[in-house]
């Protein structure tokens, strides 16, 4: 009970720049810890990538949506991004690819979310 009262404080007083700071935060420490994890242990490995294709596809089905605030450049943007998180994750799953890019990529929109209210990047 105490800790779903405080969750749903959090989302009241929460800015969504910051919600999406702290999203992006989870997320990316669970790709760290599955690019650090045994190549042999798949869910730890696919429920990061996983977790993390759906949050960029969720990005895209936003920003293509005509009502979204965002300018129609930085959507398109965004969009661009969520295909190529998509068509990277393939090649990771595939072992093609490491997480690194992925990791890169989540820390740079961290960095532009980042500023008051949000807290410091994880390394």
């Amino acid at each position: 009970m105490g800790l779903q009262a405080y969750q749903q404080t959090a989302q009241r007083t929460e800015s969504p720049r910051a919600l999406e700071y702290r999203l992006f935060g989870q997320v990316t420490r669970a790709l760290i810890a599955a690019s650090l994890a045994d190549p042999k242990d798949f869910a730890t490995r696919i429920d990061a990538l996983g977790w993390n294709r759906q949050v960029w596809s969720t990005l895209a089905g936003s920003c293509a949506d005509e009502s979204n605030g965002l300018p129609v450049q930085m959507r398109a943007s965004i969009i661009s991004l969520s295909l190529f998180v998509s068509r990277h994750t393939s090649e990771i799953m595939k072992g093609d690819e490491d997480f690194e890019t992925l990791i890169d990529i989540n820390k740079m929109i961290m960095q532009g979310l980042g500023g008051p209210g949000t807290e410091a990047v994880p390394a």
